[in-house]
């Protein structure tokens, strides 16, 4: 696995906090694990494969940051519930929480797919995130607050071509954000969503891999390229610091202008 630094920067003290990342093994998970391990805080990582996680937190270890990599699947009430618990009788509770795990099995025009489909895009994509948080709010309640950070995407914002499914899953994130921003906002936890445009990662590599296909997506943001993991990890840093004490129920697209542009480069 290639040794990389986090991005420079905006850099808040996360000395004395815990924080509990999904999906941590590569790609953004990877970049934000290593960022806030680096800024101070306890990172409990978590991916359904233990040596993926295990190679992430011998990383941060080689630099002096804390970290325990735990296997659990997101799909699974009992993981989540052992991760946890780990995390807790580890470092005592949990502050951050970065749901970032997700997965796309299907790729193609909405109605060729499967219901199998939908069930594991679903579950994994926003019940995942829903179980995770709800296993972590009540160590951020005794706690005195947290910080919940869900992984979106511009897939939920606006329709991906071959992507159906992935957009309506990431389009439920953005709400599933706003209703536990408002319902947990008494408990001093702040909600937020971070709904990346294309990152390159293995997660993307069916569209930057594919010469045709990445000539066409390259051609609707202005800045020209994709975004690299560690360029997220600025805004994943002010929304898990002290700083966003009244940042809440909002969406941070961080896209090279996709979003708001006419899809025409100038």
């Amino acid at each position: 696995m290639n040794e990389r630094q986090p991005a420079g920067g905006y850099a808040p003290d996360l000395a004395g906090k815990v924080a509990l990342v999904t999906g941590a093994s590569r790609g953004i998970g990877q970049a934000i694990a290593e960022a806030f391990a680096a800024a101070g805080a306890s990172v409990v990582l978590a991916s359904r494969k233990q040596e993926g996680v295990t190679a992430v937190a011998d990383i941060i270890q080689s630099r002096g940051g804390q970290a325990l990599a735990v296997a659990a699947h997101t799909g699974s009430d009992e993981a989540v519930t052992a991760v946890v618990q780990q995390a807790i009788e580890t470092y005592g509770g949990i502050d951050i929480l970065v749901n970032n795990a997700a997965t796309n099995p299907h790729f193609g025009p909405l109605l060729t797919a499967d219901e199998s489909h939908w069930d594991k895009i679903l579950d994994v994509n926003v019940k995942g995130y829903f179980r995770v948080a709800k296993a972590c709010v009540p160590s951020m309640q005794q706690r005195g607050g947290g910080k919940i950070i869900n992984m979106a995407s511009i897939a939920g914002t606006k329709p991906q071509p071959g992507m159906g499914i992935y957009c309506v899953s990431k389009a439920a994130v953005l709400m599933l954000t706003e209703v536990l921003a408002v319902e947990l906002a008494a408990d001093n936890i702040q909600v937020n969503a971070i709904a990346p445009g294309f990152v390159q990662t293995k997660f993307s590599a069916a569209i930057w891999g594919n010469e045709e296909v990445n000539s066409i997506v390259m051609k609707t943001i202005p800045q020209g390229r994709m975004a690299q993991p560690e360029e997220l990890t600025g805004i994943a840093l002010y929304l898990a610091s002290g700083a966003s004490s009244f940042t809440t129920g909002a969406t941070f697209l961080i896209d090279g202008g996709q979003f708001v542009s006419s899809g025409i480069v100038m």
